[in-house]
C-alpha cells in the first residue's frame, strides 16, 4: 500500500512539474496593450483622435511593437461620436511583460453580470507602460494614475450635453475630460475607465486631480 501512494504522489508530482515546464516553455505574447509612458505635453490636447493614436504608434514603435496597428483607448463627442471600445479590436490584450489584461471587449468592460464581476485583470501591477514599467498610482508620488479617455464604464461615449473629452481632445484649457483608475484605487470609484472628470483640460489641471495626460493604447490588429 505504501509503495502504491509513494508512486501515486510521485506521478502527481512529476505531473504538475510537466504542467509548469509547459508553460515556461510557452512563448510570451506579444504586447498588445500599454499605458503611455509619457502625454503628448499638451494636457488633454492630443491633436484629436489621429494624433493620440500617432503618439501610441510612436511610443509603441520605440518599443519594438510599432508592426501593429495601435490605437487610443477615448471616445469622442458629438454627431460622429466614437465610443473608445469600438476603436480597439477584439483582443485578447497582453501587456509588455506577456500578461493578459483581458480576453475580449465583454471581458474588459464587464458586459455580463459574471464578467462584471471577475472583472479584467487591470491593476497597477498590470497596467504597464510600453517599456514594461508600473505607473505611479495611488501612495506613489507623484500620483498619475488617471487615464484619459471621456468614457463611460461600458467604454461607449457620454450623450448628453456636457464636455467628457476636453472638445474630443484639441482643448488644452476650457473643458473637461472623463478619466479612468489604472490602479483601480481612489474615489469616487475604482473603475479603470470612468472614475471622475478632470479639473479642466490644460497640463497643469491634469496633474491636480492625481493625473499627467496619459492614457491606454491598444494593438487594434
Amino acid at each position: 500500500m505504501r509503495v502504491i501512494l509513494a508512486a501515486s504522489a510521485i506521478a502527481v508530482s512529476l505531473g504538475s512539474f510537466l504542467v509548469y515546464a509547459q508553460q515556461q516553455n510557452q512563448p510570451q505574447q506579444p504586447m498588445s496593450f500599454f499605458i503611455t509612458s509619457v502625454g503628448v505635453g499638451n494636457g488633454a490636447n492630443l491633436g484629436g483622435l489621429t494624433g493620440a493614436d500617432a503618439h501610441c504608434q510612436k511610443l509603441a514603435t520605440g518599443a519594438g511593437a510599432g508592426n501593429r496597428t495601435w490605437h487610443a483607448y477615448l471616445s469622442t463627442q458629438g454627431a460622429n461620436a466614437v465610443n473608445a471600445r469600438d476603436r480597439i479590436g477584439n483582443g485578447p490584450w497582453y501587456n509588455a511583460k506577456g500578461g493578459r489584461v483581458a480576453q475580449n471587449l465583454s471581458d474588459l468592460h464587464g458586459d455580463t453580470l459574471d464578467q462584471a464581476r471577475v472583472g479584467n485583470t487591470l491593476t497597477k501591477a498590470t497596467a504597464l507602460t510600453e517599456k514594461g514599467d508600473q505607473v505611479n498610482g495611488v501612495g506613489s508620488q507623484p500620483n498619475v494614475h488617471d487615464m484619459l479617455t471621456g468614457s463611460q464604464p461600458d467604454g461607449r461615449a457620454f450623450t448628453d450635453g456636457a464636455d467628457h473629452t476636453c472638445n474630443n481632445w484639441t482643448s488644452g484649457g476650457m473643458g473637461t475630460a472623463q478619466l479612468g483608475h489604472h490602479d483601480r484605487t481612489g474615489g469616487p470609484n475604482t473603475s479603470w475607465n470612468s472614475a471622475h472628470p478632470s479639473r479642466g483640460c490644460s497640463q497643469e489641471n491634469l496633474v491636480s486631480t492625481g493625473g499627467a495626460g496619459l492614457f491606454y493604447c491598444f494593438a487594434a490588429n
